[in-house]
């Protein structure tokens, strides 16, 4: 009966999600039927068209942070977080992908790779680089909280939900279509979500357009009136973006690095040809213009006419940022429009959703399952491998979807913090290997590890370090007006900690410790490889 009167009370909003519900479940039948085994669940038949692996890449990069979270920031910061977070992340992420896409496909097409950690492991000729890897990827699952809880603030807002029936609903729906079709349904089911997103995008952007009838200035000095800090490319008063090297240096090197995250990477392997993934690049970046541009959205419910009280928990009576966006719609749209934007906005947390739970759960079982089993499995044909494997495959899935239920059900108070936390943790180990490995045929399995472990480590003791400091009031920033200038660039010294409550800062000086490292094991090879020995080849060289 209750679920009648939520029906009865939002029927626009309601129909729009069973509609996409069950056209989504059709697109993950007909992925279905092309899933026999882990390699088709994983990769596919790695001859997609290219634009639907752009469509599929661009959805996948977007997701519930930048539909929904990530404009809470510039929300609080400003200008300064829509410099790091758009800009400056978004010229890394595109460098990142023209640099290393058409070099991971050619390698992993000869090593015939099927996730990323296999691909570092047969790059590398190391068994124990691939484990570890798929042990560090793991980590996305904090990602997966973040787009799991992403997606139940706007059911709750929309659809009169609950946090517990949101989350049910989410895990239920979008694990099942996954567990049925795999890479097949991810790509067709984003092809329909990315579809959608595009045009719900150039909707919301459209809303914002009375902000700026009279100009950009105009339009400034009203964000400066509301706080003078806000229009600042730096804010000296954000803990998280009051530095330089906090808002452009750390937004290009991360955003470089979080192509090397496994739902995005391995997109190059879906293709057959280094021409269709230049095809699928140009799709991508000419739609992920649009969705970065959302970000813009944080400037705007600073200056509409939204009463601040809009912006408060009912429960607590506490600001959370991470509904400002969809307040904003609730505050802007009229009940017709407003729900189908908030479809869309579920189809984009679902459609990163997917893409991630398809590499999570293949590289579990490809590269952690199958590997560790090998034994076990000795005896077996290759087709009854591969065949264990796509069903361990779906078992984890039902085990992350446990996990990430169980997790979100109390989320933490800035999801977009914990999820980059645990996904910086990945790149800042990965990137360089798999960077390296494309460009430098010389780069061994000793030296891959060695930066890989530095950069995670590096990563996560800042981060420890950081939030140490500001819940003791410990002012790491003392004396740092007499420290070297170097110093002073590289640090955020107007915060007592430093700027490490940033995750980007943190995974920055893992990424620049990790090719330090790397840069040293590459002179100590050269220095003790005999002089008419020539190069070692590596086992799969680019």
């Amino acid at each position: 009966m209750r679920y009648l009167d939520l029906i009865a009370q939002q029927p626009l909003a309601w129909g729009l999600f069973l509609a996409y519900m069950v056209a989504t479940s059709w697109l993950a039948w007909l992925g279905h039927r092309k899933t026999k085994d882990i390699v088709s669940f994983a990769v596919g038949s790695r001859d997609m068209p290219a634009w639907v692996v752009g469509i599929t890449l661009a959805a996948s990069i977007a997701s519930t942070a930048t539909f929904v979270i990530n404009p809470g920031f510039v929300f609080v910061h400003g200008v300064s977080a829509l410099m790091h977070l758009g800009v400056a992340a978004g010229l890394g992420i595109t460098a990142g992908l023209i640099v290393m896409s058409v070099g991971f496909r050619r390698i992993g097409a000869k090593s015939a790779a099927i996730t990323l950690p296999q691909w570092i492991g047969q790059r590398y000729g190391s068994r124990a680089l691939t484990i570890f890897f798929a042990a560090t990827n793991l980590l996305s699952l904090t990602f997966v909280v973040l787009i799991v809880g992403g997606i139940s603030i706007v059911m709750q807002q929309v659809m009169g939900l609950t946090n517990l029936e949101a989350l049910t609903i989410t895990i239920v729906f979008v694990f099942s279509y996954i567990f049925a079709g795999g890479t097949w349904a991810h790509a067709y089911t984003n092809t329909l979500q990315g579809t959608i997103m595009v045009a719900i995008a150039l909707v919301i952007l459209a809303s914002g357009a009375r902000h700026l009838s009279d100009g950009v200035g105009p339009f400034i000095d009203r964000v400066a009136a509301v706080d003078p800090n806000l229009v600042l490319a730096i804010n000296p008063e954000s803990a998280l973006f009051s530095s330089p090297f906090a808002v452009w240096v750390c937004g290009l090197i991360v955003g470089f690095a979080l192509v090397c995250q496994p739902h995005i990477m391995t997109k190059a392997l879906y293709v057959k040809s280094d021409r269709e993934v230049w095809k699928y690049l140009g799709i991508c970046l000419l739609v992920s213009v649009a969705f970065t541009a959302l970000l813009l959205v944080g400037l705007w419910a600073r200056v509409g006419s939204i009463p601040a009280a809009a912006f408060l928990d009912p429960a607590t009576g506490a600001f959370r940022q991470d509904t400002v966006m969809a307040i904003y719609l609730a505050q802007t749209f009229g009940p017709v429009t407003l729900a189908f934007i908030s479809v869309a906005i579920l189809a984009a947390g679902m459609s990163t959703l997917d893409g991630i739970l398809v590499a999570l759960s293949s590289i579990a079982a490809n590269d952690l399952v199958l590997q560790l089993g090998r034994r076990r499995l000795a005896g077996k044909t290759e087709a009854e491998r591969l065949h264990f494997g796509h069903r361990a495959s779906q078992v984890i899935l039902v085990l992350m979807g446990i996990a990430a239920f169980w997790l979100a059900l109390h989320p933490p108070k800035l999801l977009g913090i914990f999820g980059q936390l645990g996904v910086y943790g990945i790149v800042a180990a990965s990137t360089i290997p798999i960077l390296f490995g494309i460009l430098i045929p010389r780069m061994n399995a000793a030296t891959a590890g060695a930066a890989a472990v530095s950069g995670i480590a590096i990563h996560f003791g800042l981060s420890w370090l950081g939030r140490w400091a500001f819940a003791s009031g410990v002012d790491l920033a003392e004396g740092a007006s007499s420290w070297p200038i170097v110093l002073q660039w590289v640090a955020d010294t107007r915060a007592v900690q430093l700027g490490l409550l940033n995750p980007a800062v943190t995974a920055t000086y893992g990424l620049l410790a990790s090719a330090a490292v790397a840069g040293v094991g590459l002179a100590l090879t050269a220095l003790v490889r005999k002089p008419d020995s020539g190069s070692e080849p590596s086992p799969i060289a680019p």
